[in-house]
């Protein structure tokens, strides 16, 4: 029965289906006279119609109340009145234009559940344990809490744990989306999923299996994927008002006019189908015109939500911003010295770095084509800074804690910039020779051009926004300053972004969530609507998402508050229109202007305006 149904919803039954339906209205159009039982007709009704009813039988069966009595249940009422009567042609017409609105409607649907898989393949799959001083390869399910283990540079961290030896770098933006890597040292916490960048360390484990961060991550999207609920299809919601009311109609109409075919028209004419392509329609030709615009739509139930959205909650990094370091300020604090000649000192020293600020200082130098010169003796020293030899002299540049290790005289004027860039949530790689302060280069992430537009865009169309981030709070408040919004909240894991979702839909109604990165995955599947950056996010990060920006423009986000409220108000405009043609052939049928089989055909007819006013929305300006 499963085959059956399934090719009965394909698009080949569809076509079998509409190529035997047109058949039968030629046929009927030139006087050819076929028996009931070889009328073409019974093909779409057949094909289409067992979907039809077996979908209203299983809403009976299943559902409760109301929710019983659905669209599906008026059109097969019709379609077996039509087939007792022997207007075959009207049966197979309803089954027909109902079996157009539901492929319209699953391919508006999005499928794909491919990021969660593309989660769970970041955890790792091997540990290094330490037992007796040896080193013991073992799977992270055999990890218990307190057990010590070993992180070599460029391996995944297996757990959440505390650093019991040794000094490193680790990227955390997975979990934190942090756009820096953060520096970490003995007691220092990591998290399952992060990647060790630079040093070896020991470290004993804090939350395994189930209660580590990645897995927590994991369970989130999970549950925010299965706890979704399928938006119910307008005509089901109109349904248990139409199906009474068609019956009570057809059966007043009948006794009136004592004449079973009346009641038959006014059932065919009474079916929804219009309003069930009204939805459809509208946001097959709006997503269409997204599509046009670089933005990908992959379910309606998010455009119609969009219409609705009171508050939208950015991440920062690489939503609002670019997400890519740059150097943003060189000082000298020498005076033979000019910036220049600061940066290329520095960059010298970083070429042979694998660090993301040596490396974004080399490539800015590189796009400078400032002079690099020889060195010898380098040595990185992991989650701290560099040294090497040139001229002959010592060189050390780093963080700020490195410079003190190397007895760094630190002056009022480098005082303040330090200061000053903390504040500006910016890098600083300070450069010594010998104990001598000579030059600070500071980096940042940088704002992209279009986000202070965007914010005070949605601000014009009654739309508030919050900025979420996991990077400190400095940094986040002069982001948000920079782009203008008020609502912030800093220093936040998946979860915590997750709770002020939740927090934000109880209190401003319905939430829209813009974000990139792998740890924005859980709040972008439980906000209502959920947009990824898609040249930059992350494959998780887009899967998740029920929108992806293809360009990272986020001044688009406001063209879709615009177009999801055009493509609503067309949907009730074309449920309007729909209802007012059913209306008017209820009158006709019961005058017995219409027939069974003419009723069809102007019901039809409803279709085809609700097409055409959708398809206008296409190429409508925004």
């Amino acid at each position: 029965m499963e085959k059956i149904l399934d090719f009965c919803e394909s698009k080949v039954a569809l076509i079998i289906g509409g190529v035997f339906l047109c058949l039968s209205l030629f046929l009927s159009a030139f006087g050819v006279d076929v028996p009931i039982f070889l009328d073409p007709a019974w093909i779409p009704a057949v094909i289409s119609g067992i979907p039809l009813v077996m979908s209203a039988l299983r809403k009976i069966a299943r559902n409760k109340g109301i929710s019983k009595i659905s669209s599906a249940l008026l059109i097969s009422i019709a379609m077996i009145a039509a087939i007792f009567i022997g207007d075959i042609f009207a049966a197979g017409e309803v089954a027909f234009i109902m079996a157009i609105g539901e492929l319209l409607e699953d391919m508006t649907t999005a499928k794909a559940k491919k990021g969660l898989k593309k989660l769970i393949s970041l955890a790792p799959t091997k540990a290094r344990l330490i037992v007796n001083g040896e080193e013991k390869i073992v799977s992270p399910e055999n990890i218990l809490k307190g057990d010590v283990l070993r992180i070599l540079p460029g391996e995944t961290i297996p757990v959440d744990a505390e650093i019991l030896k040794g000094e490193t770098t680790v990227d955390q933006s997975v979990i934190t989306g942090e756009s820096l890597p953060v520096d970490k040292g003995v007691g220092d916490s990591v998290y399952c999923g992060t990647v060790n960048q630079f040093g070896a360390i020991d470290v004993v484990a804090t939350k395994v299996g189930e209660d580590s961060s990645l897995q927590k991550l994991i369970k989130m999207v999970r549950d925010a994927e299965n706890n979704k609920a399928p938006m119910q299809r307008t005509a089901d919601r109109w349904a248990s008002i139409l199906v009474p009311a068609a019956l009570a109609v057809a059966v007043i109409a009948g006794l009136v006019k004592s004449n079973i075919v009346v009641a038959v028209t006014v059932l065919v004419v009474f079916c929804p189908c219009a309003l069930v392509l009204a939805t459809p329609t509208a946001i097959m030709a709006a997503i269409g015109q997204a599509t046009k615009k670089g933005i990908i739509i992959k379910s309606g139930e998010a455009l119609e939500k969009m219409s609705r959205i009171k508050t939208v909650a950015f991440d920062k990094t690489g939503t609002l911003t670019h997400g890519n370091l740059s150097v943003s300020d060189i000082f000298s604090l020498r005076e033979e010295l000019s910036c220049d000649n600061v940066l290329s000192l520095i960059a010298t020293a970083e070429k042979k770095s694998e660090h993301p600020l040596g490396k974004a200082v080399v490539n800015y130098a590189e796009e400078k084509k400032v002079p690099l010169f020889e060195c010898d003796d380098f040595f990185a020293d992991a989650g701290k800074g560099v040294s090497c030899k040139i001229n002959a002299k010592a060189f050390f540049c780093g963080n700020e804690k490195y410079a003190e290790e190397k007895g760094a005289l630190l002056t009022s004027e480098s005082t303040e910039i330090l200061e000053r860039a903390r504040a500006e949530g910016k890098a600083c790689i300070i450069a010594l020779v010998e104990n001598d302060v000579i030059g600070i280069v500071t980096l940042s992430d940088n704002l992209r051009k279009q986000s202070r537009a965007t914010v005070e865009e949605l601000s014009t169309l009654g739309v508030n926004s919050v900025l979420l981030t996991g990077d400190n709070k400095r940094t986040a408040e002069y982001f948000s300053e920079m782009v203008g919004i008020k609502n912030v909240h800093a220093e936040l894991l998946p979860e915590e972004k997750v709770g002020c979702i939740n927090g934000l839909k109880n209190t401003d109604g319905e939430v829209c969530m813009v974000g990139d990165g792998i740890n924005d995955a859980p709040a972008l599947k439980t906000a209502d609507v959920g947009i990824a950056m898609g040249t930059m996010g992350s494959d998780i990060a887009i899967e998740a998402a029920d929108i992806a920006l293809m360009g990272d423009d986020v001044s688009k986000i406001p063209y879709l508050k615009r177009l999801s409220c055009e493509t609503v108000k067309t949907i009730k405009f074309s449920i309007s229109l729909s209802l007012f043609i059913n209306f008017l052939a209820i009158v006709l049928s019961f005058f017995e202007l219409l027939t069974p089989t003419t009723g069809a055909l102007v019901h039809n007819a409803g279709s085809v305006f609700v097409i055409f006013i959708a398809a206008l929305l296409y190429d409508r300006k925004i």
